[in-house]
């Protein structure tokens, strides 16, 4: 990667030293600092039905950072969903959904930690929605990549290592209003579960979760979707 990133993060809070090794475990790749490249959408998760947050913005020097693309045509969907399961809690009713989780973990997942840069989808609370229907064998692996390609919920950028939160730089904080900036986060939500409901509707004989275990499918069969971005 060349030339310097804007970097955006919404919060409650005016971050100026983002702190190595903080965050939650749980998140969608583990602790780190997850910023977007986007400031609308940084803007629309700083806020709450409650309060007011703020837009951050950052300066990063990508150089000689290693960076996990997964949305280029390296990976797969299921590489994305693998790494999900093994940090965010999932609903898990079934043993089939359970073995899935298992066949995931084993076959698709990446070592994020490797990495001192992840760039990938953000999982909130309607791709999280899709990404369980998954394991849960209620849509083909093809409905899920559909999904997340025309949700529009936009994409992460996560700083790992202790290398690239040195080549971190605040910039400045903006005020980001709520009756202005809920609405919207709200409505992108919206948008992406009508467009999910439009999937659900469709017949699909493309592959579940159960038709992948039982083939043994890997991350080099052609049916399954790759190139996110």
């Amino acid at each position: 990667m060349s030339g310097i990133m804007t970097l955006y993060h919404g919060s409650e809070n005016i971050i100026q030293e983002p702190v190595f090794g903080g965050g939650r475990a749980s998140n969608d790749f583990g602790r780190g600092f997850y910023c977007t490249e986007n400031a609308e959408l940084a803007r629309e998760w700083a806020v709450s039905a409650l309060k007011d947050g703020y837009c951050n913005r950052y300066s990063l020097d990508p150089e000689y950072l290693s960076t996990l693309r997964l949305n280029s045509e390296e990976y797969s969907i299921l590489n994305w969903i693998a790494i999900l399961v093994q940090h965010r809690l999932f609903s898990v009713k079934t043993p089939g959904a359970r073995r899935a989780r298992r066949y995931l973990t084993d076959n698709f997942s990446i070592n994020v930690s490797a990495y001192d840069l992840i760039i990938g989808y953000r999982a909130d609370d309607s791709y999280f929605d899709f990404a369980e229907s998954f394991l849960n064998n209620g849509i083909s692996v093809s409905q899920l990549a559909r999904a997340m390609r025309l949700g529009k919920l936009g994409e992460q950028v996560v700083l790992k290592s202790k290398f690239a939160f040195s080549r971190l730089r605040f910039e400045d904080a903006e005020l980001v209003k709520k009756n202005q900036y809920f609405e919207k986060r709200q409505a992108r939500s919206d948008e992406a579960n009508k467009i999910y409901q439009q999937i659900l509707g469709e017949e699909d004989d493309e592959l579940y979760i159960q038709d992948i275990i039982r083939g043994g499918i890997t991350n080099d069969d052609p049916r399954i979707p790759r190139n996110l971005s």
